[in-house]
């Protein structure tokens, strides 16, 4: 007798409720194409959901031309558009410039 199973993870994703019409410029590519979205990574058995990554989901500013999703909390453009605080805003570098912001794919 064989049994076979399948294990995976599979990612649950969908607009963050107050900023569905939202669409800001990817800090990656530079396209006006980012969404903001609420992700949740599970583990998978057998194509059912069984356990969840995190207890929380993600939020997260996300862009289909590059796939490319950064924190919502790195992005106080988007933290002011959905009425939010920014909590510490990021300071530049000294005499001015663009600001650093980690980033991850």
């Amino acid at each position: 007798m064989f049994f076979f199973f399948t294990c995976g993870t599979h990612t649950f994703s969908n607009h963050l409720k107050g900023a569905e019409n939202l669409t800001v410029q990817c800090q990656n590519c530079g396209n006006f194409s980012g969404h903001v979205y609420k992700r949740w990574e599970w583990f998978t058995f057998c194509f059912v959901p069984i356990i969840p990554f995190s207890l929380k989901p993600y939020k997260e500013v996300g862009c289909h031309i590059c796939n490319f999703y950064q924190d919502i909390k790195y992005r106080p453009d988007v933290q002011a558009q959905m009425g939010q605080s920014g909590g510490g805003m990021m300071m530049g570098p000294p005499g001015g410039g663009q600001p650093q912001h980690p980033q991850y794919k």
